[in-house]
This record gives C-alpha cells, sequence and structure tokens, in this order.
C-alpha cells in the first residue's frame, strides 16, 4: 500500500485498510512520515516512512520503486498536498493538481489486478462556476507534464489561492474519472473523496487563517452543524477500496455534512 501525505486523514484511511499489508508512508517532510509511522507501527501496522515530494515526478518514481521492494502495489491512498492559507498558487498548482495527475499517471502504470486507490480532493470543487464540457476535457485528459501549460491555468486566469485550490480539486476529479478507465485495463480500480470540513491540523491552520470565520460559519450553517472526523472519511475510503466497492470506479465521493447543498440551497448561498 502507497500512501502520501502523513497527516490525519491519510492515517485514518492506513489503519482502517492497511492492517496486514506493507504500507510506504510518504511524505515531504521526513519528521512527519516518521511520526506517522511510528503510532502506526506501535499500534501493529508494518510501516515505511519514506520522504517524497508529491509535485516531482522523479520523486513518486522513486517511492514506488521502494514500495515495489516489497512486491506488487495493490493500493494507494493519496492524502498529499496543501491548503489555500498554506501555500501560494504556484504551489497548490504544482502539488494539488500537477501532483496528483503524474501519481494517478505513474501508479496506474503499475498498480496490481484486483488493486484500487483513493485520491483525497475536496468540497471547493463542487463550489466554483462549472467549467466548459471542453475545459473539464482538457483537465481530465491532458497529460500531466502539460496541465501547467493549459490556458485556464494561467496566472492571469487565476484569482487568489482559493480559487487556484479549487481548480486543483475539479482537475482531481476529472483525472480520477479519466485515469478509471486506464485502471480498469489493468483490473484496478480508482476514487476519489472529496472531504467538507474535517478536523485535522491542516483544517486547524485554515481556522486560525484569513479565512477562519468563513470555513467556521460553513459547518455551523451546513445541515449536519459540525465539521467531520477523519475516521468517517475512513468509512467512505473502507467502502470504495474494498470489495464492497467492486462496482464503484471513476467517481468522487462528497463527504461536507451537506455543506456543498446548503451553499447552493440553504442558508450558505452567497
Amino acid at each position: 500500500m502507497l500512501v502520501t501525505g502523513a497527516g490525519q486523514i491519510s492515517m485514518a484511511i492506513a489503519r482502517r485498510v492497511g492492517y496486514g499489508k506493507k504500507i510506504v508512508l510518504g511524505d515531504r517532510r521526513m519528521e512527519n512520515a516518521e511520526t506517522i509511522a511510528k503510532v502506526m507501527t506501535d499500534a501493529g501496522f508494518d510501516v515505511t516512512p519514506f520522504e517524497m515530494d508529491l509535485s516531482s515526478r522523479a520523486s513518486i518514481r522513486a517511492m514506488i520503486g521502494e514500495a515495489q521492494r516489497y512486491g506488487e502495489i495493490r493500493y494507494l491512498v493519496n492524502g498529499a498536498g496543501v491548503s489555500p492559507s498554506q501555500a501560494p498558487i504556484e504551489a497548490i498548482l504544482k502539488v494539488d493538481l500537477y501532483g496528483t495527475a503524474a501519481l494517478l499517471e505513474e501508479v496506474g502504470g503499475v498498480i496490481a489486478e484486483g488493486g484500487s486507490g483513493v485520491t483525497i480532493s475536496s468540497q471547493s470543487g463542487w463550489r466554483m462556476p462549472q467549467l466548459t464540457a471542453q475545459e473539464d476535457r482538457l483537465l481530465a485528459t491532458t497529460p500531466a507534464e502539460e496541465l501547467l501549460s493549459l490556458e485556464l491555468l494561467q496566472p492571469q486566469r487565476i484569482r487568489d489561492t482559493l480559487h487556484a485550490y479549487q481548480m486543483a480539486k475539479r482537475c482531481n476529479e476529472k483525472r480520477v474519472m479519466a485515469e478509471s478507465v486506464r485502471w480498469g485495463a489493468r483490473g484496478a480500480r480508482i476514487n476519489a473523496i472529496a472531504p467538507g470540513i474535517i478536523v485535522t491540523p491542516l483544517a486547524i491552520d485554515e481556522f486560525n487563517g484569513p479565512r477562519g470565520d468563513f470555513y467556521k460559519n460553513m459547518f455551523a450553517k451546513c445541515p449536519a452543524g459540525r465539521p467531520g472526523t477523519a475516521d468517517e472519511v475512513a468509512n467512505v475510503a473502507e467502502l470504495l477500496m474494498g470489495e464492497k466497492g467492486a462496482f464503484i470506479t471513476g467517481s468522487t465521493f462528497l463527504i461536507d455534512g451537506g455543506a456543498t447543498a446548503s451553499y447552493f440551497y440553504g442558508p450558505l448561498q452567497p
């Protein structure tokens, strides 16, 4: 099992479905990977930490090579990424958009028959104006190395870091659809999960950032009336990655306590 992003959501999913498997856990900061690896190792999991940068195809390939030392790669959990309050526009596009596309391409070329993967997207991709069918197709099918050259992703077209993040997550969902066809040729499946406000260190950064009041208002006025937990995301991942999800591929599952519904049809309407 490949796991990228040594955070709470990645760990929750890996703990839910990673028992009995060799887990290679990658993060840009080795100390993060080592910290999560120790927590999981102390709980009986077999975890090897690995320093990797999602924005680098060479780094992605190095992590895949490390995993292949232990056998075929059967599972992928991609929880790596940066948020609008953590990084500038260029970094968000390079990590969340390009990096995810490159990862899905690379793992899709080696994933074992019967394998499955999930990538963590976001509700943000559902809350921006609709793109044209051609723009969606470009996000879905443009080779990863050419993605950042697309006209719709040029600096003059991106308003701010939130817009960059929304574009990245829209791209994630479209890439999953296109990649599911290629993964399917190998007898494997790939899906995305789009969480809303989930309490993690990243979310706490957002709560304390310039959009903190916006996010607090969002979960207060969503139907659930609260933020979610990483374990609730893991509930969805367990379905998608296991036998009960065998007919599900190329899909994105929104798990946001109804925040998106409230944004379009309830008290969160702009």
